[in-house]
């Protein structure tokens, strides 16, 4: 069994500024601690590539990409932070890091298809799951998972795939660019009247919303997977699988008030498995999304990779 683990430096350059969480450091936190564990060893290492516009036109609006670039470019030759909105700003290095993080999944994407590897994670940022079709938001600029899933449908033909999205904020940016599209199942879970303050209407038939009252922990999380996510994945058989890796509904992390933790992680991972095992070839690729308590990031996505690495 092989896990391709696609990164690049250029994702250390998006910087939104001293103390923002969502930061160069969590993808160093991830990187040291797959080293010292010896997880690394298990790993295919992959640069990820520049993004084609092609593929972010599959998820995002052609004005949406062009205005971001400019904006992104032009910031890239002045230097300077500009916030593009409350939460989200963007830096001199952001522009290379939203194609490598898009890149990465498109990439991932090809080389589990190809049969070069059975499955992939990118460790990316910026994040993706709050970029609707034409809005930046929520640390997010291009939807990663939703380009990729896109590609995995209107490029390389196949007809059915699943988004999986276990982050502590819905992802509302993946519901707005997905929903109707019958081709794709989108099941999440997250924290109710959380930040973006969404998800509890799904928008289209194709989504299996999940909010999860704050403070709840794994064993209750589990039940609420198992009764809502399971029967619609299985009776759906995806043929490929896309998860939203958004770790922050840990119980250390800051951002939400969730109970989540290690071994809960890797429960959902061998659930996904298995359900990719049944009916999409083992066809995982999966992106980081949230997480921003430096350790319990960086212990958690080993977790989730021992699980798709089988070790």
């Amino acid at each position: 069994m092989t896990t391709a683990f696609y990164s690049h430096p250029d994702c250390h350059g998006h910087d939104m500024g001293q103390g923002h969480p969502e930061c160069p450091q969590r993808l160093d936190a991830i990187n040291d601690y797959l080293l010292a564990s010896g997880l690394d060893v298990a790993l295919e290492r992959r640069d990820a590539p520049l993004v084609n516009a092609s593929d972010l036109a599959h998820a995002h609006s052609s004005a949406y990409v062009s205005e971001l670039r400019e904006v992104l470019e032009d910031v890239e030759s002045g230097g300077r932070i500009r916030s593009l909105d409350p939460d989200t700003a963007a830096s001199a290095g952001t522009w290379r890091a939203v194609q490598r993080a898009a890149g990465a999944a498109v990439a991932a994407t090809d080389a589990v298809l190809d049969g070069e590897v059975e499955n992939a994670f990118c460790s990316v940022r910026p994040p993706g799951h709050h970029a609707t079709r034409d809005e930046t938001m929520g640390f997010c600029f291009f939807n990663n998972v939703a380009i990729a899933a896109r590609h995995a449908l209107d490029v390389r033909g196949l007809e059915r795939v699943a988004i999986v999205d276990f982050d502590v904020h819905h992802g509302n940016g993946t519901e707005d660019i997905i929903a109707g599209d019958e081709r794709v199942l989108m099941v999440s879970i997250f924290q109710d009247r959380l930040y973006p303050f969404s998800g509890g209407v799904p928008k289209g038939t194709n989504m299996v919303n999940v909010p999860v009252p704050a403070y709840t922990r794994g064993p209750e999380v589990r039940e609420m997977i198992e009764a809502n996510w399971m029967p619609r994945l299985e009776a759906f058989r995806p043929q490929m699988i896309f998860i939203s890796a958004g770790f922050d509904a840990h119980r250390e992390d800051d951002l939400g008030q969730l109970g989540l933790v290690e071994a809960d992680y890797e429960w959902m991972t061998r659930r996904i498995k298995g359900v990719a095992d049944r009916h999409a070839k083992g066809r995982i690729v999966s992106c980081l999304e949230g997480g921003y308590n430096l350790g319990a990031l960086a212990r958690s996505v080993a977790a989730h990779l021992r699980v798709l690495a089988g070790v």
